[in-house]
């Protein structure tokens, strides 16, 4: 292989990576669809050039039948009143209409014809715009999904697992440490003066108790007596006098 061939190949391939590179799938597909869209109001002035041609050559029809009948009712006239020479100039003028009328109708059917085609041909490139339309949509739409996995790919990539273990070995140590302090501090709040008074409070209730307890059992007997015992504990009235207090 010669040097200039292979240069050559070694240029194209260049040039046609970078090329590769720089086309956006997504861009490319939208001008696509920009350009054919465009081309639509081409085509319709082209369908209503054809169209309009159309027209033109249906009055001029409709003109050359009135001329026809015009110069056969002309010559007629001329033959009734005698002069041959005005009714032999105006079969000429007749004859001469008679053809335009047959070239202008062949016209008008060929015309006719063109007309239906360009219709039809706007009609199908219309519907193969709409066609290309939604296709291209869908590509879009695959090329945007194909960008998010490939960013996810590479972020996949990038993503070291025990770089962020350690973050989350910190912060868990972070929780457990404020955890801890929360806890400590609830049960300091739990000890406080107030929670002692209440302690106290209740202990004073308990003995108050106990000693109306002991006083029943002196009366009944089954304790020494307060005096005895050198208590200075007043004894509860009996039930005699309570009854008579009562009374």
């Amino acid at each position: 292989m010669s040097v200039w061939r292979r240069l050559k190949r070694s240029l194209r391939a260049l040039f046609g990576g970078l090329v590769e590179k720089t086309e956006d799938p997504e861009l490319l597909l939208q001008q696509t669809i920009r350009d054919m869209r465009d081309k639509v109001p081409e085509l319709n002035n082209s369908v209503a050039q054809v169209m309009a041609t159309e027209r033109l050559l249906a009055r001029s029809k409709e003109r050359l039948e009135e001329q026809v009948v015009g110069f056969d009712s002309k010559i007629k006239a001329a033959v009734k009143t005698g002069r041959d020479d005005i009714a032999t100039s105006y079969i000429g003028q007749l004859q001469q209409a008679q053809l335009d009328l047959q070239k202008t109708i062949q016209q008008l059917d060929q015309a006719g014809r063109a007309s239906q085609q360009a219709l039809k041909a706007r009609d199908n490139y219309v519907l193969k715009m709409q066609q290309r339309t939604a296709e291209a949509m869908q590509l879009i739409s695959q090329s945007k999904q194909a960008k998010l996995q490939e960013q996810l790919a590479q972020t996949m990539e990038t993503f070291q697992l025990g770089d962020d273990a350690s973050t989350f070995n910190e912060m868990r140590d972070k929780i457990d440490r404020r955890s801890a302090a929360a806890e400590a501090k609830m049960q300091l709040g739990t000890s406080s003066v107030d929670s002692q008074m209440q302690e106290i409070e209740r202990e004073a209730m308990d003995m108050q108790l106990e000693d109306k307890l002991l006083d029943y059992k002196r009366q009944m007997g089954l304790l020494p007596s307060a005096t005895a015992s050198g208590g200075n504990v007043a004894a509860l009235p009996a039930a005699d006098e309570t009854n008579n207090r009562g009374s």
